[in-house]
């Protein structure tokens, strides 16, 4: 009998940033190609003593009205994105951020630049990865998305929320850079969004059922009353 999670944990991003890659490195600790994801996948994880399920959600068109049911009481959303393509940047705040208003009020946030053994300087800064094989003659692309553009991604989502960025934690600790095909700070950005969220539950936990709410529409009434228009 599958355990019920605890809590879950969401990637939204594009088609082709590499969210199943992503996932399927962690969890299996290897890279293989992947097709497009259709609808969602998930993978449970132990962590301690919870129960996590992660989520993988499709980037294509037709499959984005689902994202806001996926996102439903998310405690943590994985904004993802490939290095070498600004559009994939501007799409999580074009197209799916306001799929995060079903989310938990408390959600966390992390923003990850994936595929980044494709650019110029990768091998220059990686850390040392022997696991994958390396292709000398590989042909390198541009970087198109850098740091400081992921992290002004990041402090628009925490407007977005109206979360003050005095009680969320600092950007340049919630944007990442990955490669699902070597592994480079894979198990880095799961791992660090897992301690992120697990005190959060605990905190819920201690504060017993008298203080559970409904995060959910509690976001959608604040957004609302707050509104001009």
């Amino acid at each position: 009998m599958m355990k019920k999670p605890d809590l879950k944990v969401v990637l939204l991003g594009d088609m082709n940033v590499g969210k199943t890659s992503l996932l399927h490195r962690y969890m299996e600790k290897k890279f293989q190609d992947t097709v497009s994801t259709v609808g969602g996948a998930f993978y449970l994880k132990q962590w301690g003593p919870y129960n996590i399920s992660i989520w993988d959600t499709a980037g294509r068109e037709q499959f984005h009205g689902l994202g806001s049911m996926y996102c439903r009481s998310a405690s943590a959303i994985i904004f993802t994105y490939d290095v070498c393509n600004v559009q994939s940047l501007m799409e999580l705040e074009d197209r799916f951020l306001g799929l995060t208003d079903t989310a938990s009020d408390d959600c966390i946030f992390a923003v990850v630049g994936n595929k980044v053994d494709l650019i110029d300087d990768y091998e220059a800064e990686r850390e040392v990865d022997d696991e994958m094989p390396r292709k000398g003659s590989a042909s390198k692309l541009r970087k198109q998305v850098h740091t400081e553009d992921a992290i002004a991604l990041y402090k628009r989502i925490m407007k977005y929320r109206m979360v003050d960025e005095i009680h969320a934690p600092a950007a340049d600790k919630m944007c990442f850079e990955t490669s699902a095909k070597t592994g480079y700070n894979v198990d880095y950005l799961f791992e660090s969004v897992f301690n992120m969220v697990i005190p959060l539950l605990v905190k819920k936990k201690a504060n017993g059922p008298d203080e559970t709410v409904n995060l959910a529409q509690n976001h959608h009434e604040k957004k609302t009353k707050s509104g001009c228009c």
